[in-house]
């Protein structure tokens, strides 16, 4: 029985041997042109990948100084709603008060 994994291992196969076939009988001009033209495909992802990275960098710098912005914004109404939360049980535990 042949598993999925045998007959995809034997396609990759198969089309690297053809792969190396039409490499072989290529002249040498040809072989230079499809080097060329994989090396311009290299670093035109490369570039793009660069491109990539630099826009989420910006992103989530933009992200957080907006994340900041609003916490400093909302701190005091944090502090209050926490204060309202908390506050009172440690009062109580600080006055010697039994909490509910």
């Amino acid at each position: 029985m042949i598993s999925s994994k045998h007959l995809a291992t034997f396609i990759l196969g198969a089309a690297a041997g053809v792969g190396l076939t039409k490499y072989l009988n290529m002249t040498d001009e040809e072989k230079e042109k499809m080097m060329s033209s994989l090396k311009d495909k290299a670093n035109h992802f490369r570039d793009e990948a660069e491109g990539a990275f630099d826009k989420a960098k910006d992103y989530f710098e933009e992200l957080h100084q907006k994340g900041s912005d609003a916490l400093k914004e909302h701190s005091s109404d944090i502090e209050k709603t926490m204060g309202d939360l908390f506050g009172k049980k440690t009062a109580e535990k600080q006055a010697g008060t039994p909490t509910a």
